[in-house]
């Protein structure tokens, strides 16, 4: 501030600064408050996800055993080995608060007959089914799991921003203005008494 001279113009410009300080803290603060609730759903979301494929994972680990047993793993590896990849998928880009956010489309695929009946069971037809509905499970669970990482580096970097507006910027503003403001009404009284002092030695 020693530097800066205390004038009307320079207390215009420190206002205008604060209030603009004010606003983006404003800004960043409200960000900050939506970033936060879109991860908490979205951990929320995590979790549930994350329970349904342990409780398929339950089911499939009885079946391969049953499987295993009656078949052989020879057997089930073969079939497995038969089983088409899917592949048919495409990542694509959404923004949530100018956080780019990649999603998985895909296209579902029907489910065909991959193996012979004559050398398998229910068990090997269960696993399919279970591990395709898995695969649809943890596609949407890599699209969340990936949001909330994003999510959360934006909100520290919001917050940083933030914060050094809070703590830093805002205070630095109202410290300047309330400085010129001081100094412009200590000059004002000095013009008013060597006004009054010119005037006393007239009369």
């Amino acid at each position: 501030m020693e530097n800066l001279t205390p004038t009307k113009a320079n207390l215009i410009k420190s206002k205008s600064m604060l209030t603009f300080t004010k606003q983006g803290y404003q800004l960043l603060d409200k960000k900050r408050s939506v970033l936060i609730r879109e991860m908490m759903d979205m951990i929320g979301e995590v979790e549930k996800l994350q329970q349904q494929i342990d409780d398929i994972f339950v089911e499939v680990y009885d079946a391969l055993n049953h499987a295993l047993v009656t078949m052989g793993e020879s057997t089930v590896m073969e079939i497995a080995l038969s089983i088409p990849q899917d592949e048919q998928l495409t990542i694509l880009n959404k923004s949530i608060m100018n956080v780019e956010i990649p999603t998985i489309k895909y296209v579902e695929q029907p489910l065909g007959p991959y193996y012979g009946f004559y050398r398998t069971n229910s068990a090997i037809d269960m696993i399919v089914v279970k591990m395709n509905e898995v695969q649809r499970i943890l596609y949407h669970l890599a699209e969340v799991e990936n949001t909330v990482f994003r999510l959360a580096v934006e909100i520290k970097k919001t917050s940083k921003r933030a914060n050094a507006l809070d703590k830093i910027q805002i205070p630095k503003y109202e410290e300047l203005t309330k400085w010129i403001e001081d100094s412009l009404e200590e000059k004002e009284r000095e013009d008013f008494f060597r006004l009054k002092r010119l005037k006393g030695k007239k009369f």
